[in-house]
């Protein structure tokens, strides 16, 4: 399978091909036409294996595809680290540049959960 029979655009196609990639992982293969197609997708791989393109080469397609009304919010993407929210950065400067969407990438720091919780109340 190659990334042109998935559905995605030709500017995103064009993307992944400058990015150096050939075919798309398995993870890939089965999650970017379900993404495309709204439905809710959970997918569970090693590290490396193309999860984050999973769901930002589809992401980036709708984009795409959408109409942008000025300072709207068109995603939210939500990650439980740093480090996760800045791969997914990367991810979008990277395969993002043809399509020439708009981005503005925040960091927002919680407290650990369990900070200041009292067990002894049940």
């Amino acid at each position: 399978m190659s990334f042109s029979e998935l559905g995605l655009s030709p500017k995103v196609l064009a993307a992944v091909e400058a990015s150096g990639y050939t075919t798309p992982t398995p993870i890939q293969a089965q999650a970017i036409p379900h993404v495309l197609a709204r439905r809710d997708v959970v997918g569970i791989a090693q590290t490396g294996t193309g999860k984050t393109a999973s769901f930002v080469l589809p992401m980036l397609t709708r984009l795409e595809s959408g109409r942008a009304r000025a300072r709207m919010p068109r995603t939210l993407i939500l990650e439980p680290t740093r480090e996760l929210a800045a791969q997914v950065h990367e991810a979008f400067e990277t395969l993002g540049k043809p399509v020439q969407e708009p981005r503005a990438i925040k960091n927002w720091t919680v407290p650990h959960c369990n900070a200041g919780w009292d067990n002894s109340r049940g």
